[in-house]
């Protein structure tokens, strides 16, 4: 298991990242049921959903880098559109992936941490968290961060040859009218 450094640091994603991000997320892909993808991604094929996440705005991606000798991504959290209606668009979908190896350390806290506080000024009213069943370390970050569970549905996603749950969880952000 790897050790998380001390010095971690939290920025914006880059192009320069991709590698990094797609490398992380395939894990998920290939290995878990927590992402719905089937088929892992190419680099190139990641980045126009990179580019989909600019420096500011409501919709950010924050990566976790250490600051070693050799710096690698140890994992990245993301508010992108909800959906694609306009009246959507005070909406966001949050979600953290860590590498594997770093999981259960408080990478996932300090993304989330970096992300709201980013999203704190902008025009956002509520978060919104899809966790694939059963996830309890996602359940129990989301509660951390005051989400609160509004509703499951039932095997929505067929991954490895099995139908899964989803959990839908809901977080108010900004000021409220």
């Amino acid at each position: 298991m790897v050790h998380i450094p001390t010095e971690v640091q939290v920025r914006p994603g880059s192009e320069g990242d991709v590698m990094g991000l797609t490398d992380i997320y395939n894990h998920y892909v290939r290995e878990t049921a927590l992402t719905f993808d089937t088929v892992p991604f190419t680099p190139g094929q990641r980045l126009p959903w990179l580019r989909s996440h600019p420096e500011d705005g409501p919709h950010r991606l924050l990566v976790a880098q250490d600051t070693g000798d050799s710096p690698r991504i140890l994992g990245y959290a993301t508010s992108s559109a909800f959906r694609p209606r306009a009246a959507y668009g005070t909406s966001v979908e949050v979600s953290v992936y860590c590498a594997p190896d770093t999981r259960g350390r408080g990478l996932g806290t300090l993304l989330y941490k970096a992300l709201f506080e980013a999203l704190a000024d902008e025009d956002v009213h509520r978060a919104y968290a899809g966790i694939a069943q059963p996830n309890e370390p996602s359940a129990r970050l989301h509660d951390t961060f005051g989400f609160r569970h509004i509703g499951t549905f039932s095997e929505v996603g067929r991954k490895f040859g099995r139908y899964w749950d989803v959990a839908w969880y809901e977080k108010r952000l900004g000021r409220e009218s």
